[in-house]
């Protein structure tokens, strides 16, 4: 019988086919293909599951159907290793917000580089709109601006006046995998979407201006019957997996677009003469913030491993 993998804690896994729900355990030692990543089964897998001989409640996991795609991220705990976050995703959203905590712009777009490097669609949620002046709400629109031009939707509003902007809207018919700082309203936002999920949720620090971990394992919840949210707990950095230096400039679609006019193929865009990214910079073509991002990525090589 196949199913989809709608929750994960390691070593039991919650799987829905048709309308039920069983949990289910890996049948024996599954040899991982890559020896690299830490978990070989994720949230949004479909999986073929068969009854425990001699059980009527164990189910047994006896086969990980081909994805259509996946999202990794560096391991937090086992270095040089990676995580499967999710599987066969329609679109990854963001959840930042300007303060409480805040989001950097860096972040950001460490999330966009993964995503284009799988070529998973992203998109960016600015929430907590209710605790920003005009000035700071003026800014938010600076930098969707910017992020729109590049061809990402985005859209802001606040969870806690129930104003979600465009965001019910694009999740609409789909999956989507949901991430962000823990602290920025992930599990919120599922309560107001979903309130019968009523996903445990903290607030954050005023001390330390950073969130509570209240998400430990990722699960999909479900708005109807051809939409669903996944959630993943909060993320406070988001190293980089299985990008070359030379192979960065082309997870940045403003760079995209000018990649082949440079002087020297395999350019880095920093110091090399004939440079077609540097004079967009310089044009204005290019926007600034994006190209430190850029220069952040490429000096941080443990980041892209």
């Amino acid at each position: 019988m196949k199913a989809t993998v709608i929750k994960s804690t390691g070593s039991w896994y919650r799987v829905k086919s048709g309308d039920e729900y069983f949990d289910a355990r890996l049948k024996g030692k599954f040899k991982l293909e890559d020896k690299r990543i830490t978990n070989p089964i994720a949230v949004g897998d479909v999986v073929e599951v068969e009854q425990n001989p001699g059980t009527t409640d164990e189910w047994l996991i006896t086969k990980i159907e081909e994805r259509d795609n996946y999202i990794i991220r560096k391991s937090p705990r086992k270095k040089h290793h990676d995580h499967l976050l999710a599987t066969n995703i329609d679109q990854a959203i963001m959840v930042a917000t300007l303060k409480m905590p805040r989001t950097s712009l860096g972040f950001i777009d460490r999330f966009l580089v993964t995503l284009e490097a799988f070529r998973i669609p992203g998109v960016i949620f600015f929430n907590k709109t209710d605790l920003l002046s005009e000035k700071e709400l003026a800014s938010i629109h600076v930098i969707m601006d910017q992020y729109k031009m590049i061809g990402y939707t985005c859209t802001k509003g606040s969870v806690l006046r129930e104003d979600l902007g465009l965001l019910e809207e694009v999740i609409k018919g789909k999956i989507s995998l949901l991430t962000g700082h823990s602290g920025s309203g992930k599990s919120s936002l599922i309560n107001h979407l979903i309130p019968e999920v009523d996903q445990k949720v903290s607030r954050v620090s005023d001390f330390a201006n950073k969130g509570v971990h209240t998400t430990t394992f990722a699960e999909m919840f479900f708005l109807d019957h051809d939409t669903a949210i996944i959630d993943t707990p909060g993320i406070k950095e988001l190293g980089l997996s299985e990008i070359e230096p030379e192979e960065l400039g082309h997870y940045f679609p403003e760079f995209r677009a000018l990649l082949g006019d440079c002087k020297f193929h395999n350019c880095l865009h920093v110091e090399e003469p004939g440079c077609v990214i540097k004079e967009g910079l310089e044009s204005g073509r290019i926007p600034v913030e994006r190209y430190i991002s850029y220069l952040s990525m490429l000096e941080n090589e443990d980041n892209r491993r």
